[in-house]
């Protein structure tokens, strides 16, 4: 524990040997030294005159953060030229208005010109102000800052540099921040970075190649490098086809194009690349990110540690397989490919999955004993993770029957024409129905899932991006295999693509130019979190599955408890699993009730009692905390209404608008339950747990979705489906149908072509 203003905090176990640099972003968060280049970009106004006053101050209060983390940080700072610059701009128009008002009187105060100011005075007149700056921005943390001004000849005189190691180690020591600048109030005019692909030598030309020096000499374990851009790109930042390069390896300059260097400074996109390369192969990693965006500079550099995909990564390890944005791309080609395979050959291929789950019975089996057993050998024992995770002979068979059911029919779900109409003589529109695009489909430990969203991604033509949880590694890998080749038989193998590198689910959910629909299939936990990563990506699922089953006055006795018990009992961590059970209150103390309570007691359910419940007993179960709440297991909730109209309004209140059942032999009730209910899935006389796409005859489902646009409840093939409009003509212009014009609107609907009988 250490403490700054008497404020105690748990400090980070940080420790490596330097020497080699990270592999992965995920191992930044082990970095303890770190160094932070601020560019003349990210530290002055747009103007160029003074500072950007809350960015540095966004910028000062995570280097705090990290400080105080017990990491040790240093700032590379630009800024001392701008900040001169307003300083001497204000004293000259100062100066000229005074002067002339003396001799001229004001009316040529406006025709007052400014000189051009030397950088080097500019320096010496903002160098004290910018550290002056820093020191109280600083202070609001409790951390102290330190100023040390370098030139070239300080890393090339022996002394001089072992003077600047000892004096930044003893401030390190100290906890105190070190903020380094080259002098630039002497430094000599800019040389071309000639010396920069050398292995052992680099001259302090601007900040890159300082901070570049002295992450080195410092042994350093990351390097952030703040621009103006976003990072580095294939091609200069903003041409049409510039791509943002995730991970940047020694030997990948010669596939990138420079464009000019950023509006301020001195050193362009080419200088931080080779500098970046340069601490590399000192041991150093290096990210280069952008430090201007205002929806991201307030998190940038905690965001770069955590390891988040932020900016380009500098790393020596170049990974076997192709990236994930390879990956969607890949996808994306090969969906499209796989749409214009006749229906015939897409359900092939899922008829081919589905033999290849039963002919490769063993393998898949072998490979998810060795998940069970690595989740037995972590402790990861809890009876509904094991069941998920485990797959079996008749589950294998389950899936194959299911598969089966989505090749047969599947045969009319792309290009099938949904409306058909004629705008005038020989103008024909049609609304088909083509794939959406590329599926991000994020699933837990539930292997068997793998195989279902494939066969339903295949059927509806669309791309497929898979992450699947590392507990499920084996089982995940051998099933992706035998997807791609069942692929295989039409050449399509890349549509499906299962990402293995060490993406965090965060960093895939703000890939919305590479991904078109995100699909998450786990815990409402998961959900939750995928829901609010996701950046500009629609995410088609429920973050919680509340589900009801009211008990009217009609009710009858033989089906109550048999509804419920399996509403609840059958699977409890399902999401379509009974959470709260509503009684109406002429119910209580009857023989009905008493069956309900007695059944819920056999099969070990815990009881939660609802307000209105609570009232009407002397002695009750332990009162609910909230009645929002999914349990997910042998527990529920049970609560009084009044009347049908009263658990209609309980259910809107407290449901999640996923599955609510009501169980009465009164058909008129039922009816207004059925129709007032405004929920995905409503049903009379059964249980929730039929909210499912196979039991709904869909073959499967890749999600039960709660959202209001596009696809609701149970999500098989037709819920992957978009449309487009096809329109033919014949030399058909607008303006021919003005109020002078030779045509009319005839807005005819025409038949729809003859579905395929199968």
């Amino acid at each position: 524990i250490r403490c700054w203003s008497n404020i105690p905090f748990i400090t980070m176990p940080l420790s490596r040997a330097h020497g080699k640099s990270f592999a992965h972003r995920s191992e930044l968060k082990h970095a303890k030294r770190i160094v932070v280049k601020l560019g003349s970009a990210v530290v002055t106004r747009g103007d160029e005159c003074g500072l950007a006053l809350g960015r540095l101050a966004s910028i000062v209060e995570q280097v705090s953060m990290l400080q105080n983390q017990g990491r040790e940080m240093m700032i590379v700072t630009s800024g001392a030229v701008a900040f001169g610059k307003q300083r001497l701009r204000h004293e000259i128009l100062l100066s000229q208005s005074v002067r002339q008002a003396l001799h001229s009187g004001q009316s040529q105060l406006k025709d007052m010109a400014i000189p051009v100011l030397e950088a080097r005075a500019c320096a010496a007149a903002g160098q004290s102000g910018l550290m002056a700056l820093y020191e109280a921005m600083f202070t609001q943390y409790s951390i102290c800052a330190a100023q040390i001004l370098v030139t070239n000849l300080d890393f090339h005189d022996e002394q001089k540099r072992r003077n600047l190691n000892g004096t930044l180690h003893e401030l390190l020591r100290m906890n105190i921040v070190p903020i380094i600048n080259t002098n630039d109030a002497v430094v000599p005019p800019p040389e071309p970075n000639s010396d920069l692909q050398g292995v052992n030598v680099i001259s302090v030309k601007d900040n890159d190649s300082l901070a570049a020096r002295l992450a080195v000499e410092m042994k350093t374990d990351l390097l952030i490098v703040l621009s103006d851009v976003e990072g580095l790109f294939d091609s200069p930042p903003g041409s049409d086809d510039a791509k943002l390069i995730d991970i940047f390896y020694p030997g990948d300059q010669q596939s990138v194009t420079f464009g000019t260097k950023s509006r301020v400074g001195m050193g362009g996109m080419e200088a931080k690349v080779k500098a970046a390369l340069w601490a590399l192969q000192g041991g150093t990693s290096v990210v280069i990110a952008n430090g201007t965006h205002p929806k991201i500079s307030g998190h940038v550099i905690t965001d770069i540690v955590e390891g988040k995909k932020v900016g380009t990564f500098f790393s020596e390890v170049k990974p076997a397989g192709p990236t994930v944005e390879q990956q969607a791309e890949m996808a994306r080609a090969g969906g499209r490919t796989l749409a214009a395979l006749q229906p015939e050959q897409r359900a092939e291929i899922i008829y081919r999955l589905a033999d290849l789950l039963t002919d490769q019975r063993e393998e898949i089996l072998l490979a998810n004993k060795k998940d069970l057993e690595e989740a037995e050998n972590k402790g990861r024992l809890a009876l509904p993770f094991l069941k998920r995770l485990s797959l079996s002979t008749s589950k294998l068979n389950s899936l194959a029957i299911g598969l089966r059911q989505i090749a047969a029919s599947s045969q009319d779900s792309v290009g099938r024409v949904i409306r058909r109409t004629r705008i005038a003589k020989d103008l024909d529109l049609e609304q088909v129905t083509v794939p959406i695009g590329v599926l991000l489909v994020i699933f837990e430990s539930r292997p068997d899932c793998l195989p279902q969203v494939s066969a339903l991604a295949i059927a509806s033509g669309n791309g497929l991006l898979l992450k699947g949880g590392k507990e499920a590694a084996h089982s995940n890998q051998i099933l992706h295999h035998l997807t791609q080749e069942a692929l295989s038989i039409h050449g399509v193998r890349d549509a499906v693509q299962l990402v293995n590198t060490r993406e965090e689910v965060e960093d895939l959910c703000r890939l919305d130019k590479l991904i078109d629909l995100i699909i998450p299939r786990g815990s409402s936990q998961l959900v939750r979190n995928i829901q609010k990563a996701a950046k500009g990506i629609p995410v088609m699922g429920h973050s919680e599955g509340i589900c009801h089953v009211y008990v009217d006055t009609d009710a009858s006795v033989e089906k109550v408890t048999r509804i419920i018990r399996d509403s609840k009992c059958e699977y409890p961590a399902a999401c379509n699993a009974l959470e709260t059970l509503l009684i109406h209150r002429d119910l209580l103390r009857t023989p009905l009730f008493d069956q309900i309570i007695d059944m819920l007691r056999v099969e070990q359910v815990k009881i939660h009692a609802g307000p209105k419940f609570a009232s009407y007993l002397t002695f009750s179960p332990s009162e609910v905390k909230s009645l929002r709440t999914e349990y997910g297991d042998l527990e529920c909730c049970i609560e009084v209404v009044d009347s049908v109209q009263e658990a209609v309004e309980h259910i809107h209140k407290y449901g999640s608008s996923h599955t609510d059942v009501i169980i009465t032999e009164n058909e008129k009730t039922a009816e207004f339950f059925l129709q007032h209910v405004d929920s995905a899935c409503v049903f009379w006389n059964a249980s929730t747990r039929f909210s499912d796409g196979y039991r709904f005859g869909l073959g499967a489902e890749v999600g039960i979705s709660t959202s209001r646009i596009h696809a609701r409840g149970p999500v098989g093939i037709e819920g992957l489906l978009t449309t487009k409009w096809l329109l033919r003509g014949d030399n058909h212009v607008v303006s021919d149908f003005s109020e002078h014009g030779s045509m009319k609107y005839l807005h005819e609907s025409l038949p729809l072509p003859q579905r395929n009988a199968s």
